[in-house]
């Protein structure tokens, strides 16, 4: 069972910071060996990669398999069903469809001074997607972070997804190809983060590396960080559903579950103003455990981090929805948008009772790599915008500079940051002697 808090118990504050406090990431301390995974491929390239590869996917490899061949892709999604395949699609064009409406305009005006200022976006020039491979890989994220990365513009982009024992999942290589993403390589692992950031004899090094993967590949990220960017370090997955009365306990027990089923380290709370309906949900929710095809997980995931929040009235639940700052956040209640409005952090909001955090995960359009364990109070999820980079542009007429330039010379000085200064002071006695005017 899960934990069941009130916010008119004395010990609620307690109870609560716990909950928050919770270590749900499964993290063992492999940092020493990805830092040696790294080393080992910057030094050795393929041949460690190879190796590797052989090791922990059981797969032996040679540099000229390293990637799907367009034939090998061709083959696989010709064994996709014409209904998943035509599922993919749909989802591919809504999300597609979103994303491009992110993309941002460059901008440029000449202020009072005469200085023409602005900014312009361009996109990153190489992104390396990585996507969980074997029974684990989900087609859904091929998508979320390739199509994003294509509408930004990025020209160079690879994917790799591991294959373990050459186990292959045609639904990846499908959404690879509706992603526009050509090159596909078969490894996975640190060494596939090692690969893309620093580069090998087959594999060209990328400016950006996006995608989840397991306790491995968020210490490979973070290794590498710096040489490359990422997108974030994911951690387990979590729903917070804020309920009133007027729901189906059912309807919000499975939204609850679809959560809980990722990983047992997963978090599904639910917040409701009536303590009564908490009880019925919690109780659906056992009812769905005793068939629900991964029980197993789902079970762990409820019984050791799950909870039943029973708030005083719905201003309640939406600051300690606050607090929490979950990935996904459903609102089911009156007038949820109305509501969405008291919530600051949340990394994606779903509205009503006929909005599922399933469909965002799928077919909605808004992307669903977002951000875990409570960073939704400072990052945002996955967007065109991490494709691309803003440079800012400035340009000074003699006009502008006689203007500005004499502050320019005084705080120079004031940081002691001589040539800073004279490089004004020099410009500005050329026009005090007439000439550039």
């Amino acid at each position: 069972m899960p934990q069941f808090l009130s916010t008119t118990d004395s010990d609620f504050e307690t109870r609560f910071a716990a909950l928050l406090n919770m270590k749900r990431e499964d993290a063992p301390d492999v940092d020493h060996v990805v830092a040696d995974i790294i080393a080992d491929v910057r030094d050795r390239g393929d041949a460690a990669v190879l190796e590797l590869t052989a090791k922990f996917d059981r797969l032996t490899l040679t540099q000229e398999t390293l990637a799907f061949t367009a034939e090998e892709i061709q083959d696989a999604i010709a064994q996709v069903p014409s209904e998943e395949r035509a599922a993919l699609e749909l989802a591919a064009e809504r999300i597609r469809a979103y994303h491009l409406r992110q993309m941002p305009e460059d901008h440029c005006w000449t202020d009072a001074d005469g200085a023409t200022l602005g900014w312009r976006w361009t996109p990153v020039s190489a992104a390396g997607l990585y996507v969980p491979g074997g029974l684990a890989s989900y087609p859904s994220s091929v998508l979320m972070n390739a199509i994003p990365a294509q509408v930004a513009g990025v020209e160079n982009l690879v994917i790799c997804a591991p294959t373990p024992d050459g186990q292959v999942n045609p639904l990846v290589l499908l959404a690879a190809y509706l992603s526009g993403v050509e090159t596909v390589y078969r490894i996975g692992g640190a060494q596939a983060v090692a690969a893309m950031a620093f580069g090998t004899e087959t594999i060209q090094p990328v400016d950006k590396i996006t995608g989840p993967g397991n306790a491995f590949v968020a210490a490979a990220k973070r290794r590498v960080f710096g040489k490359v960017g990422i997108d974030m370090i994911a951690g387990p997955s979590e729903i917070l559903v804020i309920a009133d009365s007027d729901n189906d306990p059912d309807w919000i027990a499975l939204d609850l579950l679809s959560q809980a089923e990722h990983d047992e380290s997963a978090q599904s709370i639910l917040i409701t103003d009536d303590a009564r309906f908490g009880q019925a949900v919690a109780a659906a929710v056992e009812k769905r455990l005793e068939t629900l095809e991964r029980r197993a997980i789902a079970g762990a995931s409820w019984r050791d981090f799950g909870a039943v929040i029973t708030v005083r009235d719905l201003n309640e639940a939406a600051e300690l929805s606050n607090r929490v700052a979950p990935e996904h956040l459903e609102l089911c209640v009156d007038d949820p948008e109305g509501y969405s409005a008291k919530i600051k952090h949340a990394g994606a909001i779903f509205l009503g009772k006929w909005t599922p955090e399933a469909i965002g995960d799928y077919v909605g359009g808004p992307n669903h790599v977002l951000p875990t364990a409570r960073s939704a109070r400072f990052s945002s999820g996955l967007s065109v915008m991490d494709f691309l980079k803003r440079t800012t542009l400035a340009k000074m007429t003699p006009g502008a500079l006689k203007a500005i330039g004499p502050s320019a010379e005084t705080l120079a000085q004031s940081e002691s940051l001589e040539a800073h200064g004279l490089s004004v002071t020099a410009r500005l006695q050329r026009l005090n002697e007439g000439a550039g005017e």
